[in-house]
Parts: C-alpha cells; sequence; structure tokens
C-alpha cells in the first residue's frame, strides 16, 4: 500500500463498480496516473445487480414516444449504438439473446412490431438481430413453457447480455494492464483541500487491515453510483442532493421450469413497468421490480411480495404454474437515478448520465447511468478531467478488447486441455475467456488442484487459488458472491461451497482459526437472512 502515499495522481476514481473501472480504463489508456478505490469489493452493488442485459431500453423507447420525450430518446440511441461494441469487447462473457413478447390480440401484435422495428431502425448498422413477427407456432417452438391459448402470436427482438459481475472485473483488470492502480476494500473518510477550498487528495482507510493513508490527487472523480451524493457532500456541503434511489429485485429459478434458450419479455404490468424471464447460466432469470427506495449498504434480495409479484405475471404466460418452492435465490440492487423535476414515479426518470463538475471543490460527478452506457460515462468524466489538467487526449476504449477476450479462442483451449472434465472446462472458458489457460496450467502443474471443491460443481481448488491471487479475492463472499456469482444464483450452492472456500483460504492466507470460522459463519449467515426474507 506503500504506493498509496508515495506520489500525487493525475486522477483518483473513487468507486469500482462499471462506471468507477470504465473511467480508470479510459483515464490510463489516455495514459493519465490513474489510482481506483472501491471501499467493498469491485462490483459488488448495484453493477453486479443488473437484469445482465446490453440494451436500449424497449420500455424508454415506449415512454419516448408516448410523452415525446427527446431525453429518453437520446438515452435508448446511444445505448443501442453502445450496445454491439459491449459485445465485441469482451465475447467470452457477452452474447446476443433472443426476446419473444408473447401478444395476446392482434392490435397488440401490430403495436409491438412498430415499436421493435423502430427500435431496430434507431440501432442502425450496429443492430445485433433483426426484430420479427412470429406465429403462435414458432413462438410456442421456441418457449414450450407458454401457455398456447393466452396468445394469438408473438414479436422477437434482439438485444444482448452479459455476465456482469465478470465485465466488471475484466474492466479493472484491463484498467490494470495500461498502469491504474485498482484497490478494493479501501473506503474514502475525508477530501482533502488546499486554501481554496479545491480537492488536492483524500484520507482512505483499509477496511481490512485498518491502517489509514493519504492520497495526493490533482483530480477527484467520485464514480460511486448511489452514493455519489455522499461523495458530493464530502466535497461541498452545500450541494444539493441530486440521486433518486429506486430499488429493482430478481428472483431466480430452476432452467427445468423454461426448456428453450430465448428469453420472455411481460410487456405489461398492473403498476406500469415491464419483466423479463432470462435464460441465465443454467438458471431462469425473472424481474426486474422498480421501486422507490432508502439508501442503503446492506445486501438484499426479493421479500415475500415481490417473489409474488413476479410469479403472478410469469405464471400468467405459463402452461405449468411455478410455486415459491420453486425459488432459487434471488438479488436486489438499487439504481442511481438523476433528480428531475416534476417527476414522482422513479421508472419514469430516464436513465441517462450526467457529468457535474463542483466549480467550488473541483469534484467531478458522474450521476445516473446504466449499465450499456458505462463506456460514454467514463468517456464523459475523463474528457472534464482533461479539461481541469489542460491535457488534450482522445478516448480509445471503443477499440480495447478486455482482459479475457484479447486472445480469446474456445477452440484452442478445448484442444489443449487434456486434465479436466469438459463441463469444468466450459466453464472456465465463460467465467476467463483466454486466462482459462492459466487455470489450466496451474493443474498441469500441480494436479491436486484440479479437485472440485463440492461434487459435481465446475468450481476447482486451482480456480480459487487463481482468484485469490490473481483477482484480488480478499474474502469468502469476494470469492462466492463475486467472482463466481453463485449467491446470485443458488443461495444452498454458496451455503455448501463456503466452509469449503473459507477453509482453504484460511490456510492460505494464514488467518488464525477462530477468525476462519467466524468469516464462514457471517457469510452463511447473510445468505440464510436473504433465504428467510424470500419467505416470510
Amino acid at each position: 500500500m506503500a504506493v498509496l502515499s508515495s506520489q500525487p495522481f493525475d486522477l483518483v476514481v473513487i468507486g469500482g463498480g462499471a462506471t468507477g473501472a470504465g473511467t480508470a480504463l479510459d483515464a490510463a489508456s489516455r495514459g493519465y496516473k490513474v489510482l481506483l478505490l472501491e471501499k467493498n469489493d469491485f462490483g459488488a452493488a448495484t453493477s453486479a445487480k443488473s437484469t445482465k442485459l446490453i440494451h436500449g431500453g424497449v420500455r424508454y423507447l415506449e415512454q419516448a414516444f408516448k410523452k415525446l420525450s427527446y431525453g429518453q430518446y437520446r438515452m435508448v440511441k446511444k445505448a443501442l449504438h453502445e450496445r454491439a461494441r459491449l459485445l465485441q469487447l469482451a465475447p467470452h462473457i457477452t452474447q446476443p439473446l433472443q426476446l419473444i413478447t408473447p401478444c395476446r390480440s392482434w392490435l397488440e401484435v401490430c403495436y409491438y412490431y412498430v415499436g421493435l422495428k423502430l427500435y431496430d431502425l434507431i440501432s442502425g448498422r450496429t443492430h445485433i438481430g433483426k426484430s420479427r413477427w412470429m406465429s403462435k407456432q414458432q413462438a410456442l417452438q421456441a418457449l414450450p413453457a407458454l401457455a398456447s391459448h393466452k396468445m394469438v402470436a408473438a414479436v422477437a427482438y434482439y438485444d444482448g447480455q452479459l455476465d456482469d459481475i465478470r465485465y466488471n472485473l475484466a474492466l479493472i483488470q484491463t484498467a490494470q494492464q495500461h498502469g491504474a492502480i485498482c484497490i478494493n476494500h479501501i473506503s474514502v473518510t475525508a477530501l482533502e483541500k488546499n486554501e481554496n477550498g479545491k480537492i488536492t487528495g483524500l484520507h482512505c482507510c483499509d477496511m481490512l487491515s485498518g491502517k489509514s493513508y493519504t492520497v495526493a490527487a490533482k483530480v477527484v472523480i467520485n464514480a460511486t453510483g448511489p452514493f455519489a451524493d455522499h461523495i458530493r457532500l464530502m466535497a461541498n456541503k452545500a450541494l444539493t442532493p441530486r440521486i433518486r434511489v429506486s430499488k429493482g429485485v430478481h428472483m431466480v429459478l430452476p432452467r427445468s421450469v423454461w426448456p428453450g434458450q430465448s428469453a420472455m419479455l411481460i410487456p405489461k404490468t398492473a403498476d406500469g413497468r415491464i419483466i423479463f424471464a432470462i435464460p441465465y447460466k443454467q438458471h431462469l432469470l425473472v424481474g426486474t421490480t422498480d421501486e422507490d427506495d432508502r439508501l442503503s449498504e446492506k445486501t438484499f434480495g426479493p421479500s415475500t411480495k415481490d417473489v409474488q409479484y413476479l410469479l403472478t405475471y410469469l405464471n400468467d404466460y405459463l402452461q405449468q404454474p411455478v410455486d415459491e418452492n420453486k425459488v432459487l435465490a434471488g438479488f436486489g440492487g438499487q439504481r442511481p437515478l438523476v433528480q428531475q423535476a416534476g417527476s414522482n414515479s422513479t421508472k419514469d426518470l430516464i436513465r441517462d448520465h450526467e457529468i457535474e463538475m463542483d466549480e467550488q471543490s473541483g469534484l467531478i460527478s458522474v450521476l445516473g447511468g446504466k449499465w450499456t452506457t458505462y463506456r460514454l460515462m467514463a468517456k464523459d468524466a475523463v474528457d472534464a478531467a482533461g479539461n481541469m489538467l489542460a491535457t488534450q487526449g482522445a478516448s480509445i476504449t471503443a477499440t480495447i478488447k478486455l482482459v479475457g477476450s484479447q486472445q480469446y479462442n474456445a477452440e484452442f483451449v478445448l484442444k489443449q486441455n487434456d486434465v479436466l472434465p469438459m463441463f469444468i472446462l466450459q466453464h472456465l472458458l465463460h467465467t476467463y475467456g483466454d486466462q482459462s489457460m492459466r487455470i489450466i496450467q496451474m493443474v498441469k502443474e500441480q494436479p491436486a488442484l484440479a479437485a472440485a471443491i463440492v461434487p459435481n460443481l465446475p468450481y476447482t481448488y486451482a480456480e480459487l487459488q487463481y482468484v485469490v491471487s490473481q483477482e484480488m479475492a480478499c474474502s469468502i463472499a469476494d470469492v462466492i458472491s463475486r467472482r463466481w456469482g453463485v449467491d446470485l444464483l443458488n443461495w444452498e450452492m454458496a451455503i455448501e461451497l463456503a466452509i469449503p472456500v473459507g477453509k482453504w483460504m484460511g490456510e492460505y492466507q494464514q488467518w488464525p482459526a477462530q477468525q476462519e470460522a467466524r468469516y464462514t459463519t457471517e457469510y452463511i449467515q447473510q445468505i440464510q437472512l436473504l433465504i428467510q426474507q424470500s419467505t416470510q
């Protein structure tokens, strides 16, 4: 950690989610000396709790035309043009996804067909698949779980899908390749200012060791998402809060309830939201809700009310209804929406971003935005920093392949492997891309690392050693929740992994026995609390 106090940085980025990680990459790739600090773990909050879609937002397009909102239209257009780019930058953890909207009248067919054709038109040459009308038989062939008597036809369109946790980490790793220093579990406790009130650095604390550091910085960028107001007010107490927090919750069901590879969009709910049912990593992801919330750092999942809400709309389309006992897991996140005058509903707020530069302190804050436009948010933030630093340099992140995809060749990796079962290899490929060869090499050098942590699951001790030694995973939650994303998809599986993962990490990192037991117990209790909240 001596690097923190050793020399000044051009930019210090606060926040290690998609926006902060993208900002660090953009700045470092332009040649700036960059430090990124994350209080918890990279992508631990909002960025890991998305619907896993790279999309323009069909609901936002509908609002743009219904309310003649140029702001909504502009946001959709930017996101659609970024959609194809995000797929290209990390092909090992992204893919195009067909989404089908079942229609219950021919009027609905016409309405959604025209709307989705506009979606195609706005995306222009960057489209990833053309929307089309589907007969009832075609829709049932793609989505066999649907109840045939509840639709006359369907409309299909394409968006992208991503592993948001791994994409976030790939941004961090790529920023490091370009010279950025990125550190998790470091909390910013205060901002240091000169006699004119301008920020010249910050004070921070290592959340694991308790040690404090002072960092000199020419520019500080606030990329903390829902927590942006906290840093803004730390810089200038006179600022007006700008962030309105919206809660979105998802539930996860077994893949067996959803044969087929396509997703479904449920276009209407009583409160004006839309719901997705999306195949994701051998599971079915259903969400999301959208309601006002109070800012919180606590991990939360779906309540009983949330589960019932989502199941009500899902079951309305299924031949065989799903009951609450089928729920394997769920997760919730808080969206950072920018306050707008005259808006009473979070679902009506524009998901576009804003770059704010506080004249008094010099703090640059990235407000609002969404996953799909993280790169544009980062570009705009670094452009603003460049103006403050009086340096010029264009963003080049549109062409920087992310770690894992730079030499990605699945066929080559498959041919090289003779030490791991195919299902483990496939898991490694779609998690680490070309970096999976490093894990395979570890197994070749130490065959004992090929052992599965839990029988019939793809996680090996080689992979565990890799994420701890090479991906800055410091805790049990860092590994199970954020390097692997297990507790987002299956709570019981996460609990089953906790004890052996904790035991290995305790030995590897030389934790005292009592500390290992406490960490493991705390993690299991956190998962059990999520289970309890969803069933009471």
